[in-house]
């Protein structure tokens, strides 16, 4: 279990990028961020994976607390960040080097069957597209086994096609595995696709502003009723956190004014 308490961080310049988080994730649960820009979704993934420090507040996997990247910890970012030098099995197996050599081999070979990529091991990172290229990104943070998989998101720079096709991809590799998943994404189709929970963040600064769970079967119908149902409730959900953004910055520069009135008189 993933455990967040009081999570704040405040960054040297000023900027709160987070006020008190508390958010408690199951084992194998899926968990999907989403929330405008500034609302603090990376720096939550930052603070989780050990990459930095929160202000106060703790993060505690499994009654251990995380203060640094941590081995049941896997990141995936917007980018591949394949290593160009390596084939793509030893990208895959770039973290299995303590295994023997039978079983790295085992698992880098299951790895490219479930990623839908059986005879590549071989081939070289620029030989990829950009869907093949994450595709091998999520199998080398997957084939180490974390309890904890975080992707921030992952499938932004692809097109809509692979990036559905990729949706697809990572729930069969979950479901091979049942990680506990916490992704970032700006796509609301996307969130409600892959969720058991969504989380909506309201910015400045960043704080849950709504949670939404999503009790729909798998795989997902993304043209049934049910879909857009829950679809258009984060969407609202967004609409409101955005807009109590905007009242409260309505507020501030209506008391800014007249405070500055008051000086001048």
């Amino acid at each position: 279990m993933l455990t967040l308490r009081a999570l704040t961080r405040t960054y040297p310049n000023g900027v709160n990028a987070l006020g008190g988080i508390d958010l408690t994730i199951g084992d194998g649960e899926i968990v999907v961020v989403v929330g405008g820009s500034g609302c603090g979704k990376s720096t939550l993934l930052r603070l989780i994976a050990g990459l930095d420090r929160p202000s106060s507040g703790s993060i505690i996997l499994d009654e251990r607390p995380i203060t640094e990247p941590h081995p049941a910890v896997g990141v995936i970012f917007q980018e591949p960040r394949l290593l160009p030098w390596l084939s793509v099995a030893d990208n895959i197996g770039f973290g299995l080097g303590d295994l023997p050599r039978p079983e790295r081999q085992e698992r880098i070979e299951r790895a490219l069957h479930r990623i839908g990529l059986p005879d590549y091991g071989r081939h070289w990172p620029r030989e990829l597209s950009g869907g093949q290229a994450q595709r091998v990104a999520i199998a080398r943070a997957l084939v180490t086994q974390p309890k904890v998989l975080l992707l921030d998101e992952p499938f932004s720079a692809l097109d809509a096609f692979t990036r559905a096709s990729l949706q697809d991809a990572l729930l069969a590799l979950w479901a091979a595995q049942t990680p506990t998943l916490l992704l970032v994404t700006h796509d609301v189709q996307e969130a409600v696709t892959l969720a058991d929970r969504i989380i909506v963040m309201q910015p400045r600064p960043g704080r849950i502003f709504a949670e939404i769970p999503v009790k729909l079967p798998r795989p997902r119908d993304r043209l049934s009723d049910d879909f857009f149902r829950i679809e258009r409730k984060v969407l609202r959900a967004l609409d409101g956190s955005l807009n109590r953004d905007t009242d409260r910055n309505r507020k501030q520069n209506t008391t800014d004014a007249a405070t500055a009135a008051a000086m001048w008189w």
